[in-house]
């Protein structure tokens, strides 16, 4: 089991850039593939980004590619989305989660962390 906290979030302008920080427990941290979603007031929650367990791999979802940067640092247990170009539409909860290696569903979230943009 790993338990994951949220850091990072605020408020920025349009334009702007944010770094996330999602800070797993355990000793286990390294074999999950991790991943980054949102949701914004009034919409389902939506995926944004993923990586692999080593970090090797990564994948976006089309609304922030070339924008959004997911990295992981194992050693410090921690995984990162870089945010650059930041969009009103950006605004909402980001939440980490985590799924162990061969699984498809993510088990383990993190209680989020709010990012908010004005134009």
């Amino acid at each position: 089991q790993v338990q994951l906290v949220e850091s990072g979030g605020g408020l920025v302008q349009a334009g702007d850039s944010l770094r996330l920080s999602c800070a797993g427990s355990g000793r286990t941290f390294g074999t999950y593939n991790m991943g980054w979603f949102r949701q914004a007031p009034g919409k389902e929650r939506e995926f944004v980004a993923g990586i692999n367990w080593g970090g090797a791999t990564t994948y976006y979802a089309d609304s922030v590619k070339g924008r959004f940067t997911i990295s992981r640092n194992n050693a410090k247990n921690t995984v990162y989305l870089q945010m650059n170009s930041l969009k009103p539409e950006d605004t909402a909860v980001y939440y980490c989660a985590a799924r162990r290696i061969g699984r498809n569903d993510y088990e383990y979230w993190g209680q989020g962390t709010q990012v908010t943009v004005s134009a």
